[in-house]
């Protein structure tokens, strides 16, 4: 038996091999659009960009190599799913402006699809929907409450999501101590490190410029000190300075590396466990031939999927915040986080109880104070901005790019119609306060998950409800 894998950023790299890095910045330069991260976000900005504007000098900056972050460390879900307090947006810009949202997600996914095909990426695609199970009788209320949430809400057409029962969950896949369960089709399969790789290269084909090992540590506004030039926001980095109209920022849980941002978006952590190969008769026993996604209901909820070589790939939040918003070292995690999660696994599917775990990483997913992503640009000072995915940033990202863009080419369209464009959220505490509220946070969650398994009542632990309070949303 081969030794855990803890880290080397994560198992998809891992399949896949990390890929050569592009040259460094080589000093000062310009472009008419910086791009500041080489992640989905910046990615998917720089091809539309191009796309629409063939002769524009785009330039992506990226500190390890592109698709170092979230973008080739998370779960493989290209969901419609997005984070946003929708009722406050609803009341803010009106109810149809918020289902928009749900439905401009909704076609990102076949556009993300449109440009893999276009683009000869083949990411491990299995577009089959996503599965969420109750294990509890208080999960069992949560779903169903969370089904008439989402028909309210954009998922209004007949078979959008579809509620299960026992019997027709099981059917789909055999999760221990599941009872009901719904199924969406709006949700595929990916592998992110083959997406964000193929992405990437897709770009260069383009024609963008793209350098790595160069670290941004802050960007400057137009007009910001007299070497700034007239009109031109600034990319400050460790091998130069680059000067354009429009800097934009694409860093989502690594906005915090910049200079004066440290408190803008959260940093929280989520890691990922994943099984060697499982055997057909454990397959057997779980079933899970769609290969859909799964999620729970609990309040520290799961996400996993069945990988294109028959591993289960099974993650979730571990320990949650790094005191000062710091990051981790090569998607390394703690061994508590490892141990949870594979308990956790061995739970979900006894039938892999006997296939060691192989791989752990993790990674940080930006979380703005009120919950909500958000876009902007700001033509005054030449500097715009785009996350906050809270954890659905694969798909949610392929639309912020194409926003970005829009906004850079002073373009009105369908994206820069919705509620998100422009919003802002005030900056988290600082710490201590910071890392006490996150940490009880998810300490309440669990302990509220704890005491909802061991309970027969449908109601929601009021510790849940606190922790919800106490996160703002």
């Amino acid at each position: 038996m081969s030794a855990l894998r803890n880290g080397g950023v994560s198992f998809w790299y891992a399949s896949t091999a990390l890929p050569a890095r592009r040259d460094p910045l080589d000093g000062d330069m310009t472009a008419d659009v910086c791009i500041v991260g080489g992640g989905f976000t910046g990615l998917w900005t720089a091809y539309h960009l191009k796309r629409a504007q063939p002769d524009l000098d785009v330039l992506v900056v990226e500190r390890e190599f592109c698709g170092f972050g979230a973008s080739g460390r998370n779960g493989g879900w290209l969901s419609d799913h997005f984070t946003a307090p929708r009722e406050q947006l609803s009341a803010e810009h009106g109810r149809d402006s918020v289902i928009a949202i749900q439905h401009a997600m909704r076609r990102t996914i076949g556009d993300v699809l449109e440009v893999c095909s276009r683009e000869g990426i083949d990411a491990d695609v299995v577009h089959n929907g996503v599965l969420q199970v109750a294990r509890s009788p208080a999960q069992a209320e949560r779903l169903r409450e969370a089904i008439a949430h989402e028909r309210a809400w954009g998922y209004d057409q007949p078979g959008d999501i579809v509620e299960l029962s026992a019997e027709e969950t099981a059917a789909r896949i055999r999760v221990a101590g599941g009872s009901i369960g719904s199924w969406s089709p709006h949700c595929a399969r990916i592998q992110p490190a083959k997406l964000v790789q193929g992405l990437a290269s897709a770009v260069q084909r383009l024609g963008v410029r793209i350098v790595e090992s160069t670290t941004v540590r802050s960007v400057e506004p137009a007009g910001a000190g007299a070497a700034g030039g007239a009109g031109q926001a600034r990319a400050v980095t460790d091998r130069g300075v680059v000067r354009a109209p429009i800097v934009l920022t694409c860093l989502e849980g690594f906005t915090a590396s910049l200079k004066g941002r440290k408190r803008a978006w959260l940093p929280l952590n989520s890691a990922i466990v994943v099984t060697a190969p499982l055997p057909q008769s454990a397959w057997a026993e779980i079933g899970w031939e769609g290969r859909e996604l799964l999620g729970d209901m609990a309040h520290a909820y799961i996400y996993a999927q069945r990988t294109a070589d028959d591993r289960i790939a099974f993650g979730g939040r571990g320990v949650p915040y790094r005191f000062g918003s710091r990051t981790d070292t090569l998607g390394q995690t703690q061994p508590e986080t490892i141990a949870q999660l594979t308990r956790l696994l061995r739970e979900f599917f006894p039938a892999a109880a006997a296939v060691p775990v192989e791989h752990a990483w993790c990674g940080v997913l930006g979380v703005p104070r009120d919950w909500s992503a958000t876009v902007r640009l700001d033509r005054a000072t030449g500097l715009g901005t785009a996350g906050g995915y809270v954890g659905n940033g694969v798909t949610t990202s392929a639309l912020m790019g194409r926003t970005l863009a829009d906004l850079a080419l002073g373009r009105d369209s369908d994206a820069t119609a919705l509620p998100w464009v422009g919003h802002d959220a005030r900056r988290w505490e600082p710490e201590p306060l910071r890392w006490i509220g996150a940490n009880l946070v998810y300490a309440l969650y669990r302990t509220a998950d704890r005491r909802e398994t061991a309970s027969t009542s449908p109601r929601t632990s009021l510790l849940a409800k606190a922790a919800a309070k106490l996160a703002g949303m």
